[in-house]
């Protein structure tokens, strides 16, 4: 009885957690955007500008010629908060605790970026004391969420026969080996949580970098 709610209760846990993407807002977005192709910083100067010295708290990503964007935590108690502000990315507490990295963001603010996120490109993670984890983008993944207002819909993939529930769909993404999985929303048919892209980058080395080196990776 006791193993039956423990999993009903992880089920709509992991369910929920889906829906973090079905607030829709359009408010007038003033702050600057880090993640804007023209004027994107080297690393090195995107690195030193987010470092606060805590080698545990991640703090940056950057993905040479598509983003270089701040990393946030999300509040205790609050898995589904995803910031409204643009130019920044939230780590999904959750992930963490499978040993992976979850990075969200809105698909009408940083969450943009997301799309142009390439097969074979480097994800560069910063953290406080400047160390650097470097990741390469393996799978892109893009489902239809078939009720997209609802917290417990089914995801069909847009690309092969495939049809997953919310708890298969958080399993997909979140567990397994460590890897970094990018998640925001599909805007389609008028509709700002049609769907879901979620792009998945791995390990290319299983160790950080320390930050005298970072310096020295090519920009």
């Amino acid at each position: 009885m006791t193993l039956n709610t423990t999993t009903t209760r992880t089920t709509r846990r992991l369910s929920l957690l889906l829906a973090i993407f079905l607030s829709v807002f359009y408010s007038p977005i003033k702050t600057q955007a880090l993640g804007n192709v023209t004027s994107l910083p080297t690393f090195a100067d995107f690195s030193k500008t987010i470092q606060n010295g805590d080698a545990k708290a991640l703090r940056g990503v950057y993905v040479a010629d598509v983003l270089a964007q701040p990393i946030i935590q999300q509040p205790a108690g609050s898995p589904g908060y995803v910031s409204s502000t643009d130019g920044v990315v939230t780590q999904f507490g959750m992930a963490s605790q499978y040993g992976n990295i979850g990075l969200l963001a809105h698909n009408h603010l940083s969450g943009r970026f997301f799309s142009q996120l390439t097969v074979g490109q480097e994800v560069r993670l910063v953290y406080g004391d400047g160390s650097t984890e470097v990741f390469v983008i393996s799978e892109i993944l893009q489902y239809q969420a078939l009720q997209p207002t609802s917290p417990y819909s089914s995801f069909r993939s847009l690309s092969k026969d495939e049809t997953l529930s919310a708890e298969q769909m958080f399993k997909r993404v979140y567990f397994g080996d460590r890897h970094v999985t990018f998640q925001t929303c599909i805007n389609a048919h008028g509709n700002n949580s049609w769907g879901r892209l979620f792009v998945i980058a791995v390990p290319k080395t299983q160790a950080r970098i320390p930050s005298f080196l970072t310096g020295r990776i090519q920009q």
